[in-house]
């Protein structure tokens, strides 16, 4: 039996799941988010627990058993809490700043890079170098940030560069002068 699998997801107050056949859909304060479980994955609300369980021991069922009850429980969480990516950046000149419904940042090219911003998620840019990505889904809100940071990943020498706060920039050491 699939260790993440086994375990129950409990449904916080204010969270509301629905399981029509294979459909699950959870509604909270921030919003609401819906996924169609595949044909073998069952969900079962019990009070407030959600357990999730599989049809049979197949190689395929035992795959998606855990993924299926982490994506319940991101959904679970996303809608009563949400999710949060925290990027930083570094570099003289460097600068981010929100236009409508896009990301504009500066990073030293000879252009601005203008990257859209999925509905669904909320950007705010502090200091014009600390960029805050929010939204309910944790894939869509992890996308962007991976996608902005793709941009100018941070480099091991000066470290400038995109990167999320708290990540650890190993530092490489320069040219050395040979005598």
């Amino acid at each position: 039996m699939s260790r993440v699998g086994k375990k129950t997801i409990a449904i916080p107050a204010g969270v509301t799941v629905t399981i029509n056949g294979g459909n699950v859909t959870v509604k909270g304060g921030k919003g609401e988010l819906s996924w169609t479980m595949p044909e073998g994955i069952t969900a079962v609300v019990d009070g407030a627990v959600l357990t999730v369980s599989r049809a049979d021991e197949s190689r395929k069922l035992r795959a998606l058993h855990g993924t299926n009850r982490s994506l319940l429980a991101n959904m679970v969480e996303g809608v009563s809490k949400g999710f949060t990516k925290e990027l930083e950046i570094v570099g003289v000149g460097f600068k981010a700043a929100v236009k409508g419904k896009a990301l504009d940042l500066a990073l030293g090219k000879s252009h601005p890079i203008l990257h859209p911003i999925p509905a669904g998620v909320t950007v705010t840019v502090t200091d014009n170098t600390k960029v805050k990505v929010e939204g309910i889904d944790k894939q869509i809100v992890g996308q962007f940030a991976a996608e902005v940071r793709g941009y100018y990943p941070p480099e091991p020498y000066k470290g400038k560069g995109i990167h999320y706060v708290g990540e650890y920039i190993r530092r490489k050491e320069g040219k050395s002068v040979g005598k």
